[in-house]
């Protein structure tokens, strides 16, 4: 390993911190945030996965860890969607945030770096990123859609119409396609596209940031707290223990096996707060769930990189 994980968190607490200047002191004016996580849920999110989908291979997915971090993710997820709808007593749309934040790993301006700084070799997250946005995303946008759907409208037909309707999916669609049929855009187009997905991770976390300014959760106190803190107990300690007993079973290679349960391992990505702040919900859980796991995080993978490391 090269390095420790708290340099990787600078420039998130920064932007955050920065996103909360301008939402405290109303520096862009009334509506500021509403506008901003409509553009990034809208414009910026799928310009970063149109460009991420098209520019990598998906043979990328025949990493030997792969299974070992879809198995630790599933798992995990489910137990959150479970808690969630049995010992919360969730709504579908709600249930489902939770077990996504359960599950969901801040793998792209997070992971990357954390990957450097400990083992200087990234190219792992490539797979997260893949397996998140073919996988998770879709299956996300499709609860919250079919939980929010208008009265006698059909299930089937809201979840034919998903990748119509929403940017995000559209977006990681296309990319797919035009990866896998060698098509490329006109420089013209694509360089803009670039510009607008490489500002995007950081307008997510200046979104996140002014959100801090809106205030707390509607819900009970204890009843929040507690939920919060089974999110994040899953995300931070239940899914790379899970991913790393499921690695040794597979008998995976150390490194792998190192890489794997750190991705695991990592805080919940901002990603559902956006896609959470598009529908009916109180999107400040999910603003919680980010926050306290990314804070609870930087001591949470030091400490599972040294296990990893030092016992295996």
């Amino acid at each position: 390993m090269t390095g420790g994980v708290l340099p990787a968190f600078a420039p998130i607490w920064a932007l955050t911190g920065l996103g909360y200047l301008l939402g405290r002191f109303r520096v862009l004016g009334e509506g500021a945030e509403a506008a901003l996580t409509k553009y990034v849920f809208v414009v910026a999110m799928p310009a970063v996965l149109f460009t991420t989908m098209q520019d990598t291979p998906l043979t990328a997915l025949l990493n030997p860890g792969v299974v070992a971090f879809l198995l630790g993710t599933v798992v995990v997820g489910a137990i959150g969607f479970a808690l969630g709808k049995w010992v919360f007593r969730r709504k579908l749309s709600e249930w489902a945030v939770s077990g996504m934040a359960s599950c969901y790993a801040n793998a792209g301006n997070l992971g990357i770096p954390v990957l450097l700084q400990l083992f200087g070799d990234s190219a792992f997250i490539i797979v997260v990123i893949l397996l998140q946005t073919l996988v998770l995303m879709p299956a996300l946008l499709a609860l919250l859609e079919t939980d929010s759907r208008e009265p006698g409208r059909s299930r089937w037909r809201t979840l034919l119409m998903l990748p119509v309707r929403t940017p995000v999916i559209a977006a990681s669609l296309t990319g797919i396609l035009f990866r896998a049929s060698g098509l490329h855009l006109p420089q013209l187009v694509a360089q803009p596209l670039h510009l607008i997905a490489s500002a995007g991770v950081g307008t997510a976390l200046l979104v996140l940031g002014m959100s801090l300014t809106s205030g707390g959760s509607r819900e009970p106190v204890g009843t929040r707290r507690a939920e919060m803190a089974t999110v994040v107990g899953l995300k931070l300690v239940a899914q790379p223990a899970i991913t790393l007993g499921i690695g040794l079973l597979l008998r995976l290679p150390h490194p792998v096996l190192m890489i794997v349960t750190v991705c695991a391992g990592l805080p919940t990505a901002q990603n559902i707060f956006i896609a959470t702040s598009q529908y009916a919900l109180d999107s400040r859980f999910v603003r919680d769930c980010v926050l306290v796991s990314t804070l609870v995080s930087m001591g949470s993978l030091s400490l599972v990189s040294w296990l990893v490391g030092e016992f295996l």
